[in-house]
């Protein structure tokens, strides 16, 4: 099936549009983890096997992991999710972008030594930037659109062709995801600007950072930016589930925090929804 259509399932079967990012810091981590031959391995599989029933993607952080030479624990990490939670997809949050043999090299990192259902990538260097990943027709891409951070704004709000250049990159990315697997990041900061894109693209799906620990609204993005089937995004926390607790108790207090979120997001959802 298209990446689409699996995400589609996701959300059906899991009744969630919580994506739970994998941001591992040693120092963050719990006294007992620290010690650990693999830390950061064994950090994020207790992260997935509590937050699982709650979410509809996990989005571990690549940086996080090879910044430290744990390349390894990361594409250990893959497996065990793609082993034990087949059902729910793995992007690699890597926010690849350039051209030629760099960029073929960079899509078989993400897709084959990892084997990531998706990728983040980065369109300022255009169409051959993204190619290569769109050649793995049953993975995701997922495109930078408009992004959470606060000073993004001096180059995603210049105008182009009278409409701001987010705009113009959401179109891009509608003519060229031929095989359903094409996303769009768009930031639950700037709720007005998700809608926006919303109307451009369609039932595109949306992958939505910004809410937790950088204070999107929940109840905005839902409004904004739920495709006409009331679903449509990955609603993507990762501070405020994967440190919600730093005892021993850490993948339990996880596991509250994913659930809680799913919560507000389906109560959400249901107002959204709601007849007028």
């Amino acid at each position: 099936m298209s990446f689409h259509e699996r995400l589609r399932q996701v959300w059906r079967t899991k009744n969630s549009l919580v994506c739970v990012g994998i941001d591992p810091e040693l120092a963050k981590m719990p006294v007992h983890l620290q010690d650990k031959e693999d830390p950061y391995l064994a950090f994020a599989i207790g992260i997935v096997d509590a937050t699982a029933p709650y979410a509809c993607a996990f989005k571990p952080q690549a940086a996080h992991f090879a910044a430290v030479g744990a390349e390894d624990q990361l594409a250990k990490l893959i497996e065990y999710i793609q082993c034990h939670y087949p059902e729910i997809p793995v992007i690699l949050d890597a926010k690849r972008g350039d051209v030629g043999n760099t960029a073929a090299f960079y899509a078989k990192e993400v897709f084959e030594r990892y084997g990531a259902d998706a990728v983040t990538v980065n369109p300022y260097m255009g169409y051959e930037s993204i190619l290569p990943y769109l050649e793995y027709s049953d993975r995701g891409v997922i495109v930078l659109c408009r992004t959470s951070n606060a000073s993004s704004d001096w180059i995603q709000s210049v105008l182009l062709n009278d409409e701001p250049l987010y705009l113009s990159v959401a179109r891009k990315v509608g003519e060229w995801d031929k095989n359903n697997q094409c996303m769009l990041v768009t930031g639950a900061t700037f709720p007005e600007e998700l809608g926006r894109v919303r109307r451009v693209i369609g039932n595109m799906p949306l992958l939505v950072p910004g809410v937790g620990a950088q204070g999107g609204d929940i109840k905005s993005v839902l409004k904004m930016g739920l495709d006409v089937e009331g679903q449509g995004l990955c609603v993507s926390s990762s501070r405020s589930i994967i440190y919600a607790g730093t005892g021993l108790d850490y993948a339990t207090q996880a596991a509250f925090a994913a659930k809680d979120l799913r919560d507000q997001i389906n109560e959400a959802r249901e107002l959204s929804c709601a007849p007028k």
